[in-house]
């Protein structure tokens, strides 16, 4: 029984280890906005738009204007750090899980002003909001 518990005490112990990643300081933090979808149309016009999907889900449909750089790639950090971090940057996803992920990595960047699409393509399309196919 003894060892049992300390087996699971173990296994928890390295999960939570293996799973840890540096907290966002109070600037990180407050540089994400998580935004509606009629909020997210009306501040993206004219700026940097990043759908982190995958190059298939980006060809089923995507919000004008949007670049894709998957959020699976490798290389996404060098491809997102590429863009100006004096001004806003507007990402989404699928459903909003992925994008909260990659928005606390390009706040740890150093971009001021991060957008994240509130239930990603998905709550944009509920609103009735155009997707360019």
């Amino acid at each position: 029984m003894k060892l049992k518990l300390g087996v699971v005490l173990f296994m928890l112990f390295i999960s939570l280890g293996c799973n840890s990643k540096p907290p966002l300081n109070e600037q990180e933090k407050s540089a994400i906005h998580v935004v509606k979808p009629a909020e997210f149309k009306e501040k993206s016009i004219n700026q940097v738009i990043i759908d982190i999907r995958t190059p298939q889900e980006f060809n089923q449909g995507h919000i004008e204007g949007a670049i894709n750089i998957n959020f699976f790639d490798n290389s996404f950090i060098e491809q997102i750090g590429k863009y100006d971090k004096s001004k806003p940057i507007f990402l989404y996803c699928r459903s909003g899980n992925r994008t909260s992920s990659a928005a606390a990595k390009v706040a740890k960047l150093g971009y001021g002003e991060i957008y994240d699409l509130q239930g990603g393509i998905m709550s944009w399309s509920r609103e009735n909001l155009q997707i360019i196919k």
